[in-house]
């Protein structure tokens, strides 16, 4: 994560952009096996969370910030958040599902971690900042999952671009293996990016596999199905302290 500068003011250099980054991503992007979709970035909304993440746009982390509305992968099973909302998918930004202050607070960083992206379960992936959240494994810079099968941390060990690199290798769905069936990528590509699915048995209980023929996969609202990890992981014990990440309501996206 970078740093705010010592007066408290935005450092000038995060906006500074040559699209060099943006345009080695892209054309990763375009060569994968993801079947990405990049959202439409409002410019003045996704300049504002740049400011506020304080890194530079020529990072894989701002250059997604300041270009784009999200980026969807596999159909949309895995929703990277942009700089920007896509009201016409749902999507929140980086700066609604992290919370940032509004208006923006040129003293204010994300120093406990920073959500990054969202999966069609309710998983949950979480770079973290310089003081990691209490009760998060990994080390500052590193990627983290929440895993809704366990309610528990998981670390990555990747940094934020190898974790991008893995987004797009091809190797994520081998990340999801027991969770996928055989109608996923139908049933979640007609799912809006605000969207996501509760199975029943839920599964944290450790009887979806057991439960064969018999488990069923409604579709909800992500704040539904977050709110439900949430008090699930409350329940067993487990300190989230909010970061499971925020959806704005429908008026503010």
């Amino acid at each position: 994560m970078g740093h705010a500068p010592a007066d408290g003011g935005i450092n000038p250099d995060v906006v500074e952009d040559d699209q060099a980054s943006w345009l080695a991503l892209t054309d990763v992007l375009s060569r994968s096996f993801a079947a990405p979709r990049i959202l439409p970035a409002d410019h003045e909304k996704a300049l504002a969370s740049l400011r506020q993440l304080q890194v530079t746009a020529t990072s894989p982390l701002g250059a997604i910030a300041l270009n784009s509305g999200g980026i969807l992968l596999y159909d949309g099973w895995l929703r990277i958040f942009g700089g920007s909302p896509c009201p016409e998918e749902g999507l929140p930004s980086i700066g609604q599902i992290n919370n940032f202050p509004v208006p923006m607070d040129r003293m204010w960083t994300p120093t406990e971690g920073l959500i990054v992206a969202h999966d069609v379960l309710g998983g949950i992936f979480l770079l973290n900042g310089l003081r990691p959240g209490a009760g998060r494994p990994g080390v500052p810079g590193e990627v983290i999952y929440f895993d809704p099968s366990t309610l528990n941390w998981t670390r990555m060990r990747m940094s934020h671009s190898e974790w991008l690199a893995w987004c797009v290798s091809g190797d994520l769905p081998h990340f999801y293996d027991g969770l996928l069936w055989p109608r996923w990528r139908d049933d979640v590509m007609a799912l809006r990016a605000d969207q996501g699915i509760v199975v029943s048995p839920s599964l944290w209980t450790g009887e979806t596999a057991a439960a064969g023929g018999d488990v069923t996969r409604t579709v909800a609202s992500m704040a539904e199905v977050l709110a439900l990890q949430f008090d699930a992981a409350q329940r067993h014990g487990r300190r989230l302290d909010g970061a499971l990440g925020r959806f704005p309501p429908p008026a503010c996206r």
